[in-house]
């Protein structure tokens, strides 16, 4: 392949890519974010199963 037509694909692969970047950052943004009500519940689970995990054996002297 002749290197500027290879040069000229890249270029516009590198286009297509920004312009998927650019509209996932965008789609991103729009997201309304999670309820508060979501949030803390999630965060309550993660603190049960920490409290039901068994503590780690401690290292002898």
């Amino acid at each position: 392949m002749h290197p500027e037509t290879h040069l000229a694909l890249h270029h516009a692969r590198t286009a297509e890519l920004r312009a998927a970047a650019e509209a996932h950052r965008l789609a991103v943004q729009a997201r309304s974010p999670r309820p508060l009500r979501t949030r803390v519940g999630w965060t309550l689970v993660e603190v049960g199963l920490r409290l039901a995990a068994p503590a780690p054996a401690s290292a002898p002297l």
